[in-house]
């Protein structure tokens, strides 16, 4: 039986109390809330950690899905399930219900938590890849101020983020904008399965012309959270099924897929540019616009 190496126990009970134990317990220390992806590293000891701070009695103030006037704010704390259950929250962003539907399985989507899953920092996460697609921003707290940090900086490389020592992700904010819309496709092998490969889009148009747009890629390599080039080549165009494979190239020439036991990278690719155009064509549906 995997067992992970001895470590410390800390319980916080308030933000400024978790910031105090990173900054004081040092780098050694974790900050945990679900634990899906965190605790299966300890037990392979893939990471070497002397301290876990449980931060799940900050859900109170840290779990929140709030629909504001010109930004949506969701708390690092709140659960899938709250996100897959927020009709609020799917009104304005589909995006989000549509991935929470195959993220994982119940277990999981009860205790796992969207600040965890972004600061995990797989690549193959299919939160990040909604975040990215919709233009988020991380709000990031440390023991004097709080900094804002785009999904494209928070996210430096597999399993690495922009939170630094003594800082935790306490917020993402969403901006939020007339004439918009958004879908997910994911391929795996099985129900609750990591993404062979998942794709995320957001498009936003304007008598009948797209003024922008996003796109994020999962299990397709370590920097695809945001599709460079794609909200170029849609801007100002009106939507069509061209376009739609034009921008499917783009993400296929984008990523850097890995041949594994889930698929060759032929394939991978294949399917980030299949499932663009899908996610493409079902966004600007549901606009309403066309």
């Amino acid at each position: 039986m995997q067992v992970p190496a001895p470590f410390e126990y800390e319980r916080a009970t308030s933000v400024d109390h978790a910031i105090g134990l990173l900054d004081r317990l040092g780098e050694s220390a974790r900050l945990v809330a679900g634990g899906h992806s965190l605790l299966p590293m300890m037990k392979l000891r893939l990471t070497d950690l002397e301290y876990l701070i449980d931060i799940n009695e900050l859900h109170g103030e840290l779990g929140y899905v709030r629909v504001e006037e010109e930004q949506v704010r969701i708390g690092a704390m709140t659960r899938h399930r709250e996100l897959l259950e927020s009709d609020e929250l799917h009104a304005v962003f589909p995006v989000f219900r549509e991935a929470e539907r195959v993220i994982a399985d119940p277990i999981v989507r009860n205790r796992g938590t969207l600040g965890g899953s972004l600061c995990q920092a797989d690549p193959s996460e299919d939160l990040s890849a909604v975040c990215g697609a919709l233009g988020a921003v991380c709000v990031i707290r440390g023991p004097e101020s709080e900094r804002l940090v785009t999904m494209d900086e928070f996210h430096r490389g597999p399993y690495e983020t922009a939170v630094g020592h003594g800082e935790m992700l306490v917020e993402v904010r969403f901006p939020l904008r007339p004439g918009g819309s958004s879908a997910f496709e994911k391929v795996e092998r099985r129900a609750g399965d990591w993404a062979v490969a998942s794709v995320a889009a957001a498009v936003w148009l304007d008598g009948g012309t797209i003024t922008d747009a996003g796109v994020g890629l999962a299990a397709v390599g370590p920097h695809t959270v945001r599709v460079d080039g794609i909200t170029e080549a849609l801007r100002d165009q009106r939507p069509s099924e061209e376009l739609y494979t034009r921008a499917g190239e783009i993400a296929a020439r984008s990523c850097d897929p890995a041949t594994d036991t889930r698929g060759s990278a032929e394939y991978k690719r294949h399917l980030a540019k299949e499932l663009t155009r899908r996610t493409l064509r079902r966004a600007v549906a549901r606009t309403g616009k066309v």
